[in-house]
């Protein structure tokens, strides 16, 4: 069946955390996993009979781990564990988002450490298989002691309390669970704790980061290969001698992209002879060692996500100890290296947008790119692309801000009992609007190099680039005088976010994605 899952708890790949970020598909568990997954709730249950205090089980939480709860109210505690925590506020999260963090809970809570029944995680797959997405708003946790707010909402939707979204559409969650046939689910002890401690909104909204990340990368050296063959650059600073004896691996595999991008490029054979000039701005030169670098922080980032989306990252865990099961209390809940893995993207996509931008001030300026004045014809009566450059300007220097680290700082919570915590939410939710940044700079850079060729003409560029610039072409025409310019840059921003510049290229950035 398409896009059909059998998630395997712990084994996870990037392939297929992507492909649910893409879109939806049937979910199903391994079989195998279900017998681990109802041990681990007989022992909470062993647990509750023997009426020993133990943590999240039969206690109050936080400061209040010191009070016993008596068995009649173990599942009046989950619920109102629960309804008190549902506190987020701001946009809900995208249904993109919220795929991955119903998947990555159901793969936390199978691999049988967290002590929940069957039936929260075939709820769970329920919900997922129906279309029917948590309203969780985005706001609202600093990335400790698990994503607890935003989680709460994922929890109440199980509840048949509060929204959820179904197509697009906000209603009841009680109505979108009769109408799926799904019965609404009374916690047990320990599950609504361990449904809301955890990583998976910090680590989902992360992984959103990264796969935008990967987009933006190959669009930015796309676009960059067209503004170099727009403004008649040098491809000799792509020359492997040149990147082998630094060593860096992403920098010689961005290289390697360069080389084959410009291939054969005629606008290139046509000033290999009798061109003054001895060396590009750096903007143009330097493309594989700023592009190379952004691509070994992705790639670092993308490690550390997969390790944590299929992570046990609840609290407390339980763990075979001979023929007993004990309770161990931790902190794998605090989303230290989701928090780092996001500040590292950030700075991966504030740095394709920054030198995107730096190359379009190339291509507008006649001194430095041979080209009409601000690209267009009739300079004067036409501004042509000077106010995009403004815009794009205006998107670098705005990502520059966003760009400070999220886990430098940290607020104490919970009467301090909380008292360093990771700020991986906030940090990984940024990715998005810099994402956006970014894309429209590309976009923008995308227009502008394709009029450079443009003015190029009867010389062609690669292949591979008139490919690119024929895509471009068949959404917008050649700027030939000012016009509502708004629409061209939307039109190249969702060519960029959609991944479709480097479509005719695709085998070149295989390397990028593990």
């Amino acid at each position: 069946m398409k896009n059909a899952l059998t998630l395997k708890p712990g084994a996870m790949t990037l392939t297929e955390l992507r492909a649910v970020w893409t879109a939806a598909g049937p979910l199903s568990l391994a079989a195998e996993a279900y017998p681990v997954i109802e041990a681990s709730a007989a022992a909470v249950r062993a647990i509750v009979a023997k009426g020993d205090a133990a943590y999240g089980i039969n206690t109050g939480f936080g400061l209040l781990a010191k009070t016993r709860i008596p068995d009649d109210k173990l599942e009046q505690l989950q619920r109102n564990l629960i309804l008190s925590h549902s506190v987020g506020t701001g946009e809900l999260l995208s249904d993109a988002v919220c795929r991955l963090i119903l998947l990555m809970k159901i793969g936390s809570l199978a691999r049988g450490y967290s002590g929940v029944r069957p039936l929260i995680i075939d709820t769970l797959i329920a919900l997922y298989n129906a279309g029917i997405m948590p309203a969780i708003p985005a706001k609202g946790s600093v990335g400790a002691s698990g994503d607890l707010a935003p989680l709460s909402h994922m929890t109440l939707a199980m509840l048949g309390v509060g929204d959820v979204r179904v197509h697009g559409e906000i209603m009841p969650a009680a109505d979108a669970l009769k109408a799926a046939n799904i019965a609404p689910v009374v916690l047990a002890a320990k599950e609504g704790l361990a449904l809301i401690n955890g990583t998976q909104v910090s680590t989902a909204l992360a992984l959103h980061g990264l796969f935008m990340a990967e987009r933006l990368l190959e669009a930015g050296m796309v676009s960059g290969a067209l503004s170099l063959d727009a403004a008649k650059g040098s491809d000799s600073p792509f020359d492997a001698r040149v990147h082998e004896v630094r060593g860096q691996p992403g920098q010689i595999a961005a290289a390697s992209i360069y080389r084959q991008l410009v291939s054969n490029s005629a606008i290139r054979a046509s000033h290999l002879v009798g061109d003054e000039r001895v060396q590009d701005p750096y903007c143009l030169r330097c493309q594989p060692q700023v592009m190379g670098a952004c691509w070994d922080i992705i790639g670092n980032a993308a490690r550390t996500l997969l390790i944590e989306a299929n992570a046990v990252t609840d609290n407390p865990l339980l763990f075979k100890d001979g023929e007993l099961s004990v309770v161990v209390s931790g902190g794998n809940f605090h989303a230290e290296p989701v928090a780092f893995a996001a500040d590292t993207l950030a700075l991966a996509i504030a740095e394709i947008g920054a030198i995107a931008e730096r190359r379009i001030a190339l291509l507008i300026d006649a001194t430095l790119s041979g080209l009409p004045p601000f690209l267009v014809r009739d300079p004067g009566v036409n501004s042509g692309f000077m106010i995009a450059h403004v815009t794009a300007a205006a998107l670098a220097s705005e990502n520059k801000s966003l760009a400070h680290p999220g886990s430098v700082d940290s607020i104490p919570t919970s009467a301090n009992q909380e008292d360093h915590v990771s700020m991986a939410t906030y940090a990984a939710r940024r990715l998005d609007d810099m994402a956006h940044n970014t894309a429209v700079i590309i976009g923008i850079e995308l227009l502008a190099a394709a009029q450079g060729i443009d003015f190029h003409r009867p010389l062609k560029t690669s292949p591979h680039l008139e490919h690119v610039h024929a895509q471009l072409r068949q959404k917008v025409p050649f700027f030939d005088a000012d016009r509502f310019f708004a629409p061209d840059i939307e039109a190249a921003k969702g060519m960029v976010m959609r991944g479709e510049l480097s479509a005719s290229c695709k085998s070149l950035f295989t390397p990028l994605h593990p």
